[in-house]
């Protein structure tokens, strides 16, 4: 068989689920930013999607609810800190690039600030 360009194989064995890494393996971007992909940790809905910095990430392990860098006010925003739609963060998994994480959640409420369960509501044509 003959691998085609980007397929990973392993010499030895690959990865388990749930393999733990410590957080300063992760890659932020040049902003200090990493990706974080919001998902229903029942429905497996995606809810939405953010951008973390350390400090928030490292309060989202202390607090135990989503907290995020606003990147449109330069600031540490604390999902549903005013409107009451919490997410209590169940898991964080981590892409195998160590670049986007995946915030399995348990919501409070709408995860949009449209009031929709999801921002994911509208498609384009294909």
């Amino acid at each position: 068989m003959n691998p085609a360009q980007g397929d990973i194989f392993y010499s030895h064995n690959p990865p388990t689920m749930n393999e733990s890494i410590p957080i300063n393996s992760l890659k932020f971007d040049n902003r200090g930013l990493i990706t974080a992909v919001v998902q229903d940790a029942t429905t497996k809905d995606v809810l939405m999607v953010a951008w973390m910095n350390a400090e928030s990430l490292r309060l989202t392990q202390e607090r135990g609810e989503a907290v995020f860098w606003s990147r449109s006010r330069q600031e540490i925003w604390h999902k549903g800190a005013t409107s009451g739609n919490t997410q209590k963060v169940r898991q964080i998994l981590v892409d195998c690039d160590a670049d986007t994480l995946i915030l399995l959640v348990d919501p409070a409420g709408p995860a949009c600030h449209t009031g929709a369960t999801t921002c994911f509501f509208r498609s384009l044509e294909i």
